[in-house]
Formats: structure tokens, sequence, C-alpha cells
């Protein structure tokens, strides 16, 4: 027999289904081109099941990013948890273009967003508070880096965390118009030594 779900369950799976629906309708319309009605047709929930999680399209485009930078940070901390230097930074960047790679559509989809969320104030500010979390993130795994390593940084962690993430960005932009721009085996070398990291 069917364990029954507690309220709290529910909704827990209910904005699971409606984020993953969202996340397909996004990935294949676009940020301007998906809407909450194709996103309620795609989960099969009712309208009212999605605004009792999510109050707008950009409410839950910012949720799917909150999953998506939880689960960055955890792949950032184990690619490069057992390493320092140049090797973990190269590994961070390598894992960082695998997924871009394996999902270039994720990409472009948020720097649609991100210049989409500058003109708008209120989702402007959402954006940069879940922006901070990523920079503090990666900043403490640079910082773990650098303490295996037995060095100081040469340059202000914040600064190479938002470096790493600008370059993330651009791949994205440069990508779109030549999907061999940006080569890892080029990439990665002059990111690390613009970054100030030697073995």
């Amino acid at each position: 027999m069917a364990l029954r779900l507690n309220r709290e369950e529910q909704v827990e799976r209910n904005r699971a289904a409606l984020l993953a629906a969202a996340r397909r309708v996004f990935l294949a319309k676009g940020y301007a081109g998906a809407s909450l009605d194709a996103i309620t047709a795609e989960s099969g929930f009712s309208k009212g099941v999605v605004y009792s999680q999510f109050t707008s399209k950009g409410d839950m485009f910012l949720g799917l990013l909150e999953e998506r930078i939880a689960q960055r940070a955890a792949q950032n901390e184990k690619v490069s948890g057992s390493l320092s230097g140049a090797a973990a930074v190269a590994a961070l960047l390598r894992a960082g273009m695998r997924d871009s790679e394996a999902e270039p559509e994720w990409a472009r989809l948020l720097v649609e967003f991100r210049a989409h969320a500058a003109r708008d104030v209120a989702l402007n500010e959402r954006y940069a508070a879940l922006h901070s979390r990523t920079l503090k993130q990666l900043e403490t795994t640079l910082a773990a880096i650098h303490t295996r390593a037995g060095r100081k940084p040469r340059r202000p962690l914040h600064v190479m965390a938002e470096l790493i993430l600008a370059f993330a960005t651009g791949k994205a932009l440069e990508r779109a118009a030549n999907p061999n721009a940006l080569p890892e085996a080029h990439a990665t070398p002059m990111l690390i030594a613009a970054l100030g990291i030697d073995d």
C-alpha cells in the first residue's frame, strides 16, 4: 500500500514537478517565449496549483536558478575538493565547460534572463541576491584551493570569482555565434594565468 503524503510533502512534490516542467519549457522556448500558460500545460497542474507555488514567470525561473546554484556549488566542491592550485582551478573550469557544452541552451537562457532582469528593478534585486550567493560559494571554493596549495591568493577572491563567471557568460555568447569559440585547450590556461594561479 502506497504511503499517503502529508501536505508539506505534497507541496514539495508539486513544486519539484512544476520546476521540472518550467525547465523544459524555458529550454525549448527561451525566457521571452515561455509563458505561465505553457508551463501550466506542460506540468499538467491547474493554474491554482501553479500560482500557489509561484507568483510569476520570473519567480519560477529564480526557483530553477536556486536549484542550479546548489548543484553547481556541490559539483565545484566535488571536482576540486582533493586538488590545489592550477590543477583545481582547471578542474573547476573543465566541469563548467562540460556543463555548458552538454546543455548550451541553459547558458543562453541564463544570459537572456539576466538581460531581461536588468530592466526590472525588483527582479534584478532578487537575481542579484542569488548571483551574490554564487559568487560567495565560488570564493569559498577558491579560498580552499589556495589553502590546500599553501599560498595566498595573488588577486582578490571576489574578483577571481567574478572573472570566472564573466568568462562563462561571454563564452555562451561567443558560442551562440560560433560553437567552436574559446576551445578549452587554449581558454583554460589563459584564464588560469589571468587569475594569477600557478602550480
